[in-house]
């Protein structure tokens, strides 16, 4: 009976936590000082330690990869701690206390008019520090944005944010390979950009091995068939987290389609792209290793 309510329990919170989760971050955001905040982060961190095995194991095998070390259980909680310190900005974000933001491109006036511009495109992140977040600080900086997400059991958190940003960023729910092609084509046509998240393989239908941490990975390389498809440039983005008010967004310049290409000329550019941000963010998480919130197994490595 225990073991069956534990692996309840796991499930319920695999998401970040059970459906009224949101709602207690939020109120106590309102309403406690900010240490009691983040001293109940380390006790429902500690929790969740002991609670979540197979998400333990899978922070145990992706900070030994990324650290090369051995990894402690005081590892692993700073690990899922720095994930709730990222649900707490989420609700200050529905508060109406929204982070300042820090562009830092690349090419940072190239990629300035590109995201001002109002040409639609697709933008990649990652489950990265605040990147979760990307299309609401795309919002910010005048992009008209929709957010393509996976529809799980509680996505209140996202309810909410787009609530506060009186939907001013659009939430499409894809469950389906196929109703990913209908959503882009409808949002482009209305002048809007997407965005999504291209680390988790579970769900794509085209992916490929790329060099991430100290293997060949795979990864979804959907979005440049999509981007081959409909024409449009694809641009990738990651905020990365400056204490709990500010965000800074890293962005790598866009790969903008060429009609003078051949579709398999662009796929093998795409290709060297791609590569080159996953090496850039495997440098940027060396730096900082908790901010990757995939607690699920790392991406399979290629046969």
């Amino acid at each position: 009976m225990a073991g069956r309510w534990l692996r309840a329990l796991e499930m319920a919170m695999r998401n970040i936590g059970p459906s009224y989760g949101f709602a207690v971050i939020q109120w106590a955001d309102r309403h406690m000082p900010e240490w009691l905040n983040l001293a109940l982060i380390w006790f429902f961190t500690w929790c969740a330690v002991f609670l979540l095995p197979r998400q333990r194991a899978a922070s145990k095998e992706y900070l030994a990869a990324v650290t090369g070390r051995r990894v402690s259980l005081s590892m692993v909680a700073r690990h899922f701690c720095v994930l709730g310190e990222m649900l707490l900005v989420r609700m200050r974000v529905v508060n109406g206390r929204k982070p300042r933001i820090n562009p830092r491109f690349e090419d940072r006036e190239v990629m300035r008019k590109f995201v001002h511009s109002g040409e639609p495109a697709l933008f990649g992140t990652f489950h990265v520090g605040h990147s979760d977040l990307l299309g609401f600080y795309l919002a910010d900086l005048g992009r008209r944005v929709a957010m393509i997400r996976l529809r799980v059991t509680n996505s209140e958190d996202m309810a909410r944010l787009c609530k506060a940003y009186r939907d001013a960023v659009e939430l499409i729910w894809i469950n389906e390979p196929a109703d990913m092609l209908f959503a882009i084509k409808e949002q482009a046509a209305a002048g809007k950009s997407l965005a999504m998240q291209c680390d988790r393989v579970e769900f794509t239908s085209k992916s490929e091995a790329f060099q991430f941490l100290g293997a060949r990975r795979l990864f979804p390389f959907t979005i440049f068939h999509l981007a081959w498809m409909f024409q449009m440039p694809v641009a990738f983005c990651i905020g990365i987290p400056n204490g709990l008010d500010e965000t800074e967004i890293r962005s790598w310049a866009a790969l903008h389609f060429d009609s003078a290409l051949s579709r398999e000329q662009y796929l093998e550019l795409a290709r060297v792209y791609f590569q080159m941000v996953l090496s850039d963010l495997e440098s940027l998480l060396k730096q900082n290793p908790w901010m990757w919130f995939n607690f699920i197994p790392l991406n399979p490595v290629a046969k």
